[in-house]
């Protein structure tokens, strides 16, 4: 997807949610890839914070036909919080607002994320929560298409981003900052923890296009792409939210 189709979406989802809610839509925030400019067509989705005074039935209402559009345009549906929601939950979603913190671009009214303060108490716990839990569904998701070269290579590359972000964030955990690009999280993750990571670089180059997919040896790849990040979980698993290791 080209960049002014982009930002054709992204205006058009903005001027949308300000014509469904007017004066109670406090911010609309873009964050994630498309916000640190490591977006790539075809994996990568187009994340949105939107901030409202109040939420209620009556407000998601509102959202609906919005969040099915956007939905089409193959993205997920944008997280819709109310204003004191976002001040009262950094304890609860500490990986996404560390990554709005650092990352974010305003689209519309307030930037509701400057000077927030993140608790991170259950930070690391978050974070070894995110990798086990989509380690496991994606045992699940491989137990049925082990055999089919397309099936499992496609399960790989759509994963892969989420599983390399999860390892910034055990990056941030260990030394309190790290890399956004992918290819130098990765790196990181090499130097900080003996993660290999070799199949995590192979899925990126096969999204970025210069490898080509089919000549992949698909299972040998999983093998190696499920050690990579059983390693990250067991890497996260032994820190403390300090950064030190037990």
């Amino acid at each position: 997807m080209a960049q002014e189709i982009v930002e054709k979406l992204l205006n058009d989802l903005t001027a949308r949610l300000e014509k469904a809610y007017g004066k109670d839509l406090v911010s609309v925030i873009l964050y994630g890839s498309a916000a640190s400019g490591d977006w790539h067509a075809g994996y990568s989705d187009l994340n949105v914070l939107a901030v409202l005074r109040q939420l209620g039935v009556e407000q998601l209402d509102r959202a609906e036909k919005i969040f099915q559009w956007w939905r089409e345009q193959g993205n997920p549906s944008p997280l819709l919080m109310a204003e004191a929601e976002v001040r009262s939950s950094t304890d609860c979603f500490p990986i996404e607002f560390h990554d709005m913190a650092e990352r974010r671009r305003v689209l519309f009214g307030d930037d509701i994320i400057a000077g927030l303060e993140i608790d991170d108490r259950f930070y690391r716990a978050q974070v070894e929560h995110e990798i086990r839990a989509k380690l496991l569904r994606l045992r699940q998701k491989a137990g049925g298409v082990l055999h089919d070269h397309r099936l499992l290579m496609r399960l790989m590359l759509d994963s892969v981003s989420t599983f390399v972000m999860l390892g910034r964030h055990a990056l941030r955990l260990r030394r309190g900052q790290a890399p956004w690009r992918k290819h130098e999280i990765v790196r990181a993750l090499r130097e900080e923890f003996g993660i290999a990571g070799e199949a995590f670089e192979k899925l990126l180059r096969l999204r970025e296009g210069s490898e080509k997919a089919r000549a992949a040896d698909a299972p040998s790849l999983f093998e190696k792409y499920l050690e990579s990040i059983s390693l990250l979980a067991d890497a996260v698993d032994r820190l403390e939210n300090g950064g030190s290791t037990t």
